[in-house]
């Protein structure tokens, strides 16, 4: 678990500096030639600099240790804080650029220096390629132990930090190749209304990313339940426990990233007096937590009357689950 954030870490570190350093380019080269897709361009990378900080600030508020007021930990947090990073991409990013393109529709300005602005975007492409190449290569190890194509799991991880870098240096790729265009229109046409087209289009791009990226922290927020072959590699675990027999309800919901609280409703081997259940059940629940992304989990006598629960299409769990519990992966 540590390894992943700090490879999760490194990688928003790696977005930070690309969009700060893009940003500064692009508000110089707008500032040069009054080009309005260039100034919406600068407005997404500030935008997404501001956003790098939060998402450093939810990284660091989410790892807290667990304690008395807050027994599930504080991973949840990671959710707030990637949420306001979303909701200031809308605002900086997308509110500003769409604004700034209507405007220059309105009253329409010749641009200058397209080379400047040629230079910077091929600048800008390289840095953002370079962090969104970091941020594929994260998302796509984790598709990988999780068994999702790319794009499923950069939507459904449990990670907002990730989600973020990863769709925000998408649309950064695909905005300056946007930006890009309504330059390209604006020399070859003299007409600067393919300009202004691009600040919008530029706009609506981040808009939709955003919005996207707060319904998904909305979802965690509010709670989301493990993904069902995920929950059903969790199954398996505990009915692999030597001391349990047979489980009868279960319940695996995330608390932050890669993290969950799980309860579930076992039979025990034996006829123990319940004195000795309780024990067998609180060193069973040591156990459980003890493995990768439980922060705590909390384990009843199943009624007898109770329906065996029992995964579909489970694959087996890995040898070391067999005698611990249940591992989150790369959800």
């Amino acid at each position: 678990m540590s390894e992943r954030r700090q490879r999760v870490s490194a990688t928003v570190l790696i977005a930070f500096g690309a969009n700060l350093l893009i940003a500064v380019a692009k508000s110089v080269a707008g500032a040069i030639t009054g080009s309005a897709s260039m100034v919406a361009e600068a407005a997404h990378s500030w935008a997404d600099t501001g956003n790098e900080i939060f998402l450093m600030i939810a990284e660091r508020r989410a790892r807290r240790p667990q304690d008395a007021g807050h027994p599930l930990g504080y991973g949840r947090e990671a959710y707030v804080w990637s949420m306001f990073a979303a909701l200031g991409l809308f605002v900086a990013g997308s509110a500003v650029s769409i604004m700034h393109g209507i405007q220059s529709l309105v009253d329409p300005e010749p641009a200058s220096n397209f080379a400047v602005a040629y230079v910077v975007f091929a600048i800008a492409l390289v840095l953002e390629g370079t962090s969104f190449l970091q941020a594929y290569r994260q998302v796509n190890r984790a598709a990988k132990e999780s068994g999702r194509d790319l794009f499923e799991q950069a939507i459904e991880t449990s990670d907002p930090t990730l989600r973020a870098v990863f769709a925000e240096d998408f649309a950064a790729v695909m905005g300056i190749l946007i930006a890009f265009g309504g330059v390209l229109a604006h020399q070859l046409t003299g007409s600067p209304i393919p300009d202004a087209v691009g600040s919008i289009l530029v706009g609506i791009l981040l808009g939709v990313v955003a919005i996207v990226l707060v319904d998904r922290n909305r979802r965690f927020l509010v709670g989301v339940e493990l993904p069902p072959a995920a929950r059903a590699r969790v199954l398996v675990s505990l009915t692999s426990v030597p001391e349990i027999s047979r489980v009868t309800q279960l319940h695996v919901e995330f608390v932050g990233p890669r993290q969950v609280y799980l309860v579930a409703a076992v039979d025990l081997l034996g006829d123990d007096t319940e004195s000795h259940l309780g024990s067998r059940l609180r060193a069973l629940e040591r156990r459980i937590e003890a493995s990768p992304g439980v922060v705590q989990a909390v384990l009843t006598i199943a009624e007898p009357s109770a329906p065996d629960l029992r995964p579909d299409h489970a694959p087996d769990p890995p040898s070391n689950e067999r005698q611990t519990g249940p591992e989150v992966g790369a959800a």
